[in-house]
């Protein structure tokens, strides 16, 4: 009679549990590469459009509070122009929306959209700031399509398509559109009809 080895519900469960662990370590090996590897691509694009968006300056955004990546929390740090290297919380709400924007914009050029779309991120911004802001934006619509909600003229200046809701009457909403280049070729057909 030959032996004959019987596992015992413990032992299954025991190997399981091991086999389970493995299967975590590896997965939490790959992701924390992952997760470096894109976080530091990120970081070297946020440096590049903060320079962009703020003509100068310097900024960067790292790892804190743990040596694990998948444990520690983001800190993100900005000078703009002839200030000191601080933590965000002290800017302006101008100078926050534009390192925001940096943020979003490193990040789009390591992953990027198809669409976006952007709810008065350009209130707080002076002209400056929204002339660097529509530069940037312009040099991202070869992969992005956005759409910009604003009250800002410099903004709406910059886009290729108006839309906007009025109220000619109390309570009925009407959508316009005004596509620029067809308002151009306007502008320019009816100027030559009156010489």
């Amino acid at each position: 009679r030959g032996f004959v080895h019987e596992e015992t519900s413990g032992d299954i469960l025991e190997e399981a549990r091991e086999s389970l662990t493995q299967a975590i370590r590896g997965s939490n090996k790959e992701a924390r590469r992952i997760l470096a590897e894109t976080f530091e691509q990120v970081r070297q694009n946020f440096k590049n459009t903060f320079l962009t968006l703020f003509d100068g300056g310097e900024a960067d955004v790292f790892f804190v509070d743990s040596d694990d990546p998948l444990e520690a929390n983001i800190k993100i740090v900005a000078s703009p122009k002839g200030k000191k290297l601080h933590d965000i919380s002290s800017l302006s709400s101008g100078e926050r929306s534009l390192v925001a924007l940096s943020l979003l914009f490193a990040i789009y050029l390591v992953k990027p959209s198809p669409f976006c779309v952007f709810d008065e991120v350009d209130a707080p911004l002076d002209d400056a700031n929204v002339a660097r802001f529509v530069k940037l934006l312009r040099s991202f619509t070869d992969h992005t399509q956005f759409i910009v909600i604003t009250h800002n003229k410099k903004t709406m200046e910059a886009a290729d398509n108006l839309y906007g809701v009025t109220m000619e009457e109390p309570g009925v909403s009407r959508l316009i559109s005004v596509h620029l280049d067809d308002a151009e070729r306007f502008k320019a057909h009816g100027s030559v009809n009156r010489a």
